[in-house]
This record gives structure tokens, sequence and C-alpha cells, in this order.
């Protein structure tokens, strides 16, 4: 099968996904709320009305404020090619392509964090400062889960440290893979600026993080934002299904089906925790972020304890 026809089937599939399940955590917040919710097709509407408009530029932004959606969409969507999708297997895989994705992730945080000080609005400054410091945390705690998942799985590879070894390695090392899996969610839920760190849906500039860097773009270029956001968490949630649910039955009807039931079950319990949680104050975020980091520690130490 040519690599092309499997690149472009894998982002299909990304791009006909990762907002549905955006949906469906806001269809869950509702619930929680008492009240009926927008569709879970929703974000398609928003995305389809938002790329009729055209965009907006202040006179003070330069060409780094106008490509940085593009960047950012183009990034996400690379990083997506990645990180296998149930039966889909990852179209780029090879040793040590964790380091093209964490440099990938780089890449696109980069070039939001120079778009919002392009602007020279001291908000968006503010939001370009957090998000820098908070996501040094956040890899911390990220680069330690990926040592213990390549010592578990002896390979540096991530569709190798998310495959076929994880089943062997939860009836060896479980206490390990629950200590990462815990430190992952707690990424996943500040990598991608959702409760209890950061509000999607808060309008406080003073207190937002990633909503307040993107407060200038508008029309097509907010689009772009907001679809690599829904792409960027499917794909957070696509690494961490495979830890959680290790099942692989050989048939790719049913793998897939796997992998959807627990696509839609992570993204029914982000919607829940966004639901029951309120916001961390921001001096509070930093501890919620080591302790991701501990849980990861924790787990490499038991890894090397139990070697």
């Amino acid at each position: 099968m040519s690599i092309v026809f499997l690149i472009l089937f894998h982002w299909l599939v990304v791009l006909l996904l990762a907002p549905f399940f955006i949906g469906v955590i806001s269809k869950i917040k509702a619930f929680f709320a008492g009240k009926r919710g927008p569709s879970f097709f929703q974000p398609f509407f928003d995305l389809r009305r938002l790329f009729q408009k055209n965009s907006v530029y202040s006179r003070t932004t330069t060409w780094i404020f106008r490509s940085a959606p593009i960047v950012n969409l183009a990034a996400v969507l690379v990083l997506s090619l990645v990180v296998p999708l149930g039966f889909l297997k990852a179209p780029i895989q090879f040793s040590g392509d964790i380091f093209l994705a964490a440099y990938i992730l780089g890449l696109a945080r980069f070039f939001i964090i120079c778009a919002a000080l392009d602007t020279g609005s001291s908000f968006e400054g503010m939001g370009a400062s957090r998000e820098a410091f908070f996501s040094c945390l956040c890899e911390l705690a990220l680069f330690m889960n990926f040592i213990t998942l390549s010592l578990l799985t002896h390979s540096i590879s991530l569709s190798s440290m998310i495959g076929a070894g994880i089943p062997v390695s939860w009836k060896l090392m479980g206490p390990v893979l629950l200590l990462v899996a815990g430190s992952l969610f707690i990424v996943i839920l500040a990598e991608n600026c959702r409760i209890p760190v950061d509000d999607p849906d808060t309008h406080l500039e003073l207190t937002m993080i990633h909503e307040v860097m993107i407060l200038d773009h508008s029309g097509v270029d907010f689009g772009y934002m907001l679809y690599a956001a829904a792409i960027k968490l499917f794909v957070f949630v696509g690494i961490l299904i495979p830890i959680i649910f290790p099942i692989q039955s050989g048939n790719p009807v049913a793998d897939m089906l796997i992998f959807l039931g627990g696509t839609l079950g992570l993204s029914v319990t982000v919607g829940i925790v966004e639901s029951t949680m309120a916001r961390l104050r921001l001096n509070r975020v930093k501890n919620l972020l080591l302790l991701a980091f501990a849980l990861a520690f924790f787990g490499f130490v038991v890894k090397m304890w139990r070697m």
C-alpha cells in the first residue's frame, strides 16, 4: 500500500474524529450543568463558520503572527503521523521517532508564543510567559514517562513503546504503568489547556494561559488554531489509550472499535473532571505538574528496582 495513501487516510481519520471528541467533552459538561448542550457535531459547525470568514490583522503584527496558525496546524498533523490509531499503524515510525514528536511539539509551541508576543499586547505576553513556564514542567513529566516506557519495551520508537509489548508489561509491571497512565493524564490536561490547569471557555484575560495567546486571531486563522487544539488533544489521547486498554484482538474492526471506545471513555472522563473541579490558582498549577513528574519518576524508580 502506498505510503502517500496511508498518510492521507491517517489524516482523514484524525481530521474527522478530533473535533467530534471535543463535542463529546462539551456535551458531558452541559449534562453536569443540567443543560441540553450543543450537538456532538457543533465543533464542525464552528470550524465551517470560521473558515468562511476573513482574518483581521493588527498593524503591529508581522509575518510571524500570520504564519503561526498554519505552522501550528501543520505541526500537529505531522505529529499525528507518528501515533498509531487502533488498527491504523503510524505511517512514520523509526527508532528515535519519539524525539521527532517532541521537537514538533516544541516547534508548534514556539510559533504560538512568538505570535502572542508579536501582537505587543500585555495580556498575550502574560499568557506566553505562563505557557513557556508550565510547558517546561510538562516536558519533564512527559520525557520521564517516555524513558519508563522505553525501558519497559526496549525501544525508543513511539509505535513500539505503546504497541504489542504493553499487555505483557501490565502483567509484570502493572504498578509502573498505572503511575505512567496517571502522570500522562495530568500532562494531557495541562498540554491541552483543560481544567484544572486552564479553562478553554473562560474570558478573563488575567487568568487565562492558552486562550489569551490567541485573542487577536480571527476568522480562518482562529479556525486553524481551534482545529490544531482538537487534533493535539486527540493525538495525546491516542498515546494514552493503548496503555490503559492494551487489547489487541488482531481483528482490524474490533481493534478500531476498542480504540474508539477507549477514546470516547477518556473524553467522558475529561468532561467529568472539568465538570467536578474548579480551575486551580496559577501559583498552584506548578504543584499539579510537579505531581505528574513525581508519578512518572516513581514509575521509573519502581521499574529500575524490579529489574
